[in-house]
């Protein structure tokens, strides 16, 4: 697999859309810093699907026919991707 380059989105609690995204996670850490802020930071592939990516590295395999379905895809997001957990501003 060629290498990707990852982006940081940020999603506060109880948000249905992101609020940033960085290259740097740094960066993300410090604007979570700044302004308390609770949610999760997770470390997203560029230039391709989470769902391919997760396909592609070997970190899911699709096991029936719903796991290739539209809506499986759209909604498909991987315990395998990096993450962490920000209550009001502090890495929990």
């Amino acid at each position: 697999m060629k290498e990707i380059k990852e982006v940081w989105i940020f999603n506060g609690a109880n948000s249905k859309f992101p609020s940033a995204v960085f290259e740097a996670k740094e960066d993300a850490f410090a604007w979570i810093e700044k302004h308390g802020l609770t949610g999760v930071l997770t470390k997203y592939p560029v230039g391709i699907s989470v769902y391919d990516w997760a396909v592609e590295s070997g970190n899911f395999k699709v096991k029936s026919e719903r796991d290739s379905t539209p809506e499986f895809i759209g909604k498909f997001s991987s315990a395998a991707q990096e993450h962490m957990h920000f209550e009001d501003g502090v890495f929990d």
